[in-house]
C-alpha cells in the first residue's frame, strides 16, 4: 500500500511502499476511503507532542470500508463504513476507565501518534474504538466528524448550558461546534486572528451572531468561551470575556504558555477547564446528534501525496473548514484473520 510516512519530528511526510497490514483477531482491516487533515497532526508532525511512535504514519481521522477482520471481531461485518478516532486503546482497569473517564487513562494509545493512523490506502483498527458513520455523510464531509466534531462536542458539554458561547480559532472544529450550538438555540460569538476577516466572514455564514478580531470585545458578556486556537495568550483575553460564574474550556491537545494574568479576571469564580481526548460514549453521543443535525461540512480535499502540502496550508491558514485526504482507489479483496 501506499502511505505517507513521518521518520523523525520536524520532518516532511514521505510517500512509502508498505505491506499492507494483517488485523489482529480484535482488529478491523479497513480500505481508507479519506482521512481529515487534524491540528494534532501538525503538533505530531512538527514534534510539540513527544513519544510519537516513529515511524509513524499520521492520521485519526479515518472514514473507511471494513474488508477483513479478525476472528474475535463481532461488531462490524466486511462492507461496512466505519470511523476511525483519535483513541485506539485503553487500559480498563485504571482508576479512571472504571470511573466512565476512559479518556484520561495513563496507559492510553492514539491513533496516528502510537498507532499507524489513515494517512495511507489501508489502516488496522480495534473493533472496539470505532464508530458507525451517519449514512448522511459522504466519505469526505464525514472524515472531520471523527476528531474535529468529537472534540469540539465534548468541549460544548464542558461550556454547560451557556447562552452565549465564545469561540476563540474557527477552524474545523468550531465551523461544527456552532452548528450544532446554533442548533440548541445558542448565540455563537467567533473570534478569530487580527485581520482574519475571511474567518469572520466564514463564522457569520454559520450564524454567529457577532465575529472580530481575538482582542476585541464582544458586544456582550459571554457565559462561557471555547479555545481551539493554540495560543495560550488567548487564555486571559477569554476570562475577561466570561462573566462571573462563567467558564473558559481549552480544547486542544497543545497550547503555548498561558501568560500571567491579574487574579480579578478569574476571581468571581471563573474558570478554566481542558478538554483531553474523548470516550467512547462521547462518540455514540455525537454520532447519534450529527445523524439528526444536518451539519454543513466545509472541506479542502487533497491528494494523500499532498499531506505535506495541505498540513502547510492548515499551518498557514490557507482555508475555512478541514482539509482531507482522499487515497487513490485501492483494490480490496475481503480477507480475514
Amino acid at each position: 500500500m501506499k502511505a505517507m510516512v513521518l521518520t523523525a519530528p520536524g520532518t516532511t511526510l514521505q510517500l512509502a511502499e508498505l505491506p499492507r497490514p494483517e488485523p489482529a483477531a480484535h482488529q478491523l482491516l479497513i480500505r481508507v476511503l479519506a482521512c481529515g487533515v487534524c491540528r494534532t497532526d501538525l503538533h505530531v508532525v512538527d514534534g510539540e507532542l513527544a513519544d510519537a511512535k516513529l515511524p509513524l504514519i499520521p492520521g485519526h481521522e479515518i472514514v473507511g470500508r471494513v474488508i477483513g477482520k479478525g476472528s474475535s471481531v463481532e461488531r462490524f461485518a466486511v462492507g461496512d463504513r466505519v470511523g476511525v478516532p483519535w483513541l485506539g486503546e485503553v487500559c480498563g482497569v485504571c482508576t479512571h476507565c472504571r470511573g466512565g473517564r476512559e479518556n484520561l487513562c495513563d496507559h492510553a494509545r492514539f491513533t496516528g501518534y502510537h498507532i499507524d493512523g489513515g494517512y495511507a490506502e489501508y489502516a488496522v483498527a480495534d473493533q472496539r474504538y470505532c464508530f458507525a458513520i451517519p449514512a448522511s455523510y459522504d466519505d469526505i464531509s464525514a472524515a472531520p466528524l471523527l476528531c474535529a466534531g468529537l472534540i469540539g462536542y465534548r468541549a460544548l458539554t464542558m461550556a454547560g448550558d451557556a447562552q452565549r458561547l465564545g469561540i476563540y480559532g474557527f477552524g474545523a472544529a468550531a465551523h461544527i461546534v456552532a452548528q450544532i450550538a446554533r442548533h440548541q438555540g445558542r448565540a455563537i460569538y467567533a473570534y478569530s486572528r487580527p485581520g482574519d476577516v475571511a474567518s469572520q466572514q466564514f463564522a457569520r455564514s454559520l450564524g454567529a451572531a457577532w465575529s472580530g478580531d481575538s482582542g476585541t470585545a464582544a458586544p456582550d458578556p459571554l457565559d462561557a468561551a471555547i479555545i481551539f486556537a493554540p495560543v495560550g495568550a488567548l487564555v486571559p483575553l477569554a476570562l475577561r470575556a466570561v462573566r462571573k460564574g462563567g467558564t473558559v474550556v481549552c480544547a486542544g491537545i497543545h497550547m503555548s504558555d498561558i501568560p500571567a494574568f491579574p487574579y480579578d479576571i478569574l476571581w468571581g469564580e471563573r474558570s478554566i477547564k481542558s478538554v483531553a481526548n474523548l470516550t467512547r460514549s462521547d462518540g455514540d453521543a455525537f454520532m447519534a446528534l450529527a445523524a439528526q443535525v444536518p451539519l454543513q461540512m466545509s472541506t479542502v480535499p487533497y491528494a494523500l501525496d499532498q499531506a505535506n502540502i495541505a498540513l502547510d496550508d492548515l499551518r498557514t491558514g490557507q482555508f475555512n473548514g478541514a482539509a482531507v485526504l482522499v487515497p487513490p482507489v485501492a483494490s480490496a479483496s475481503p480477507r480475514t484473520a
